[in-house]
């Protein structure tokens, strides 16, 4: 995919950015042979990216400030020891936005940067920043992370943290060589009920893990198709990409469960989409004639499976469905040779416990396996977006900046779980043929340990 270039640095209005995402897609397209694709190996071992250097405060400079963006930014302000320093986004109202908000909880007003799309560069520029965080649209993640880690920063962005495999492989060898952290916020990681199942799956409750289930399964034709947020340019994407869009919310928490780049790794995937008719039915069915979105053609399928499986053996199930009626769900399925859990609803089977061939319900399961991080910290997350789990996973970031830990997520996690983006649509494009994953810890994930249960002021690697 074609990538806002670090040495172009031309002003774009919302309409132009929708044109550029909408060409961008089309030459992803044009590259997508299966046989022979770059992007697979990279000559080397990995570097070893250092543990943070511990501080008191750590001060942080935002770039993109539209919904999620400013969700992250009114937890920042409620964070000890985090201090808003800087706010970037192309409406300069967005910026004003968060600084009010910043003087509303009678913090210091952060500077605002809002020169066009590469003022981002001018705020990382600064040397009074520690970490710059981006909840940019998707094109923009690794230009942010990158430009922030060569300026001696550590990144965080958003999901996913890149749309090709070129892609992720820069963020991981940017960050070997500056040693600065590129970390994607995957807020469903520290969800309740995924951290439950991820101690469940530690204390072997459900036996030795054989297969794993996730999705992103969210009806989002209305958001889609708005003319504010992300109606602006996620649509954009569906016109000329066909796979998994949108991978990490099921992926996340499956590759905590199964030990991915923790003693087992994603080996390949074979991806498959149904017909693309979702978008379009929605279009007739609510717009008038002339509106000219009826006469968009989405090429993005409806319902798009990915099937995984591990070196180790484990086979995971991944769906991306978001232009059709539904209800929302992860799925967060996860089944050993003891038992099995599945989400939404909330469902488990414990074999010599649970009624035989009947699911139960895990309430009973709580008061043994609620994960120690919800226990502690579900006051201090009562209120914040997501159910609690977006102020969880921000907390544990500063955190870890103040007291010198090793991240939760690391720049090897971002680039595995994204690259189902790029993996998916080769896969697709080839008729479902079968896609090796790049191992972008080269070995690492052999000797690496997997994440343990860790409370709030707990770090997740010693």
């Amino acid at each position: 995919m074609q990538k806002p270039s670090s040495e172009r640095q031309p002003e774009v209005n919302r309409r132009d950015f929708l044109k550029g995402a909408a060409a961008s897609a089309g030459v992803a397209m044009g590259v997508m042979a299966i046989e022979g694709c770059s992007g697979l190996t990279r000559v080397g071992p990995a570097a070893t990216v250092p543990a943070f250097k511990p501080r008191e405060v750590v001060r942080i400079g935002f770039v993109g400030v539209g919904g999620m963006g400013t969700n992250h930014c009114n937890n920042l302000l409620k964070i000890e020891g985090a201090d808003l320093r800087a706010v970037c986004d192309i409406v300069p109202e967005k910026v004003a936005n968060v600084q009010k908000l910043a003087e509303q909880a009678g913090k210091p007003t952060p500077v605002g940067y809002s020169a066009g799309s590469w003022d981002f560069k001018r705020m990382c520029d600064r040397e009074d920043l520690d970490l710059v965080y981006t909840a940019t649209p998707w094109e923009w993640h690794t230009p942010v992370c990158i430009y922030a880690m060569k300026s001696g920063k550590h990144a965080a962005t958003e999901v996913p943290a890149a749309m090709t495999l070129e892609e992720c492989w820069q963020l991981v060898e940017t960050s070997e060589q500056t040693g600065r952290h590129a970390i994607m916020m995957e807020n469903c990681c520290y969800d309740r009920s995924e951290m439950m199942v991820l101690n469940m799956v530690r204390k072997g409750l459900f036996g030795t893990i054989v297969h794993a289930a996730g999705g992103y399964m969210h009806d989002l034709r209305e958001l889609k198709f708005s003319d504010a947020g992300e109606g602006l340019w996620r649509r954009a994407h569906g016109w000329k990409l066909d796979g998994n869009l949108y991978p990490t919310h099921g992926l996340g928490p499956l590759a905590w469960y199964t030990n991915i780049n923790r003693g087992d790794r994603f080996d390949f995937l074979v991806s498959m989409s149904s017909a693309a008719r979702g978008m379009q039915a929605y279009a007739a069915e609510h717009f008038p004639p002339e509106d000219p979105r009826r006469k968009e053609q989405s090429v993005l399928g409806d319902v798009n499976t990915t099937l995984m499986r591990t070196v180790n053996g484990v086979s995971i199930m991944l769906q991306h469905d978001t232009n059709l009626p539904r209800p929302y769900s992860r799925i967060n399925l996860v089944q050993g040779t003891k038992g099995i859990f599945r989400g939404f609803p909330d469902q488990i089977y414990i074999e010599g416990r649970s009624k035989q061939h009947e699911w139960e319900s895990p309430d009973t399961y709580g008061k043994d396996y609620a994960h120690p991080l919800w226990v502690t910290m579900q006051q201090k997350a009562e209120g914040a977006g997501h159910g609690g789990m977006d102020f969880i996973e921000d907390y544990r970031l500063v955190n870890a900046l103040r007291r010198g830990w090793y991240p939760d997520l690391d720049v090897y996690d971002a680039a595995t779980w994204s690259a189902v983006v790029d993996l998916s649509v080769k896969s697709v494009a080839g008729r479902s043929r079968p896609v090796d994953f790049p191992d972008f810890t080269r070995g690492k994930w052999k000797t690496a340990q997997p994440i343990p249960i860790f409370d709030a002021d707990q770090p997740c690697r010693v």
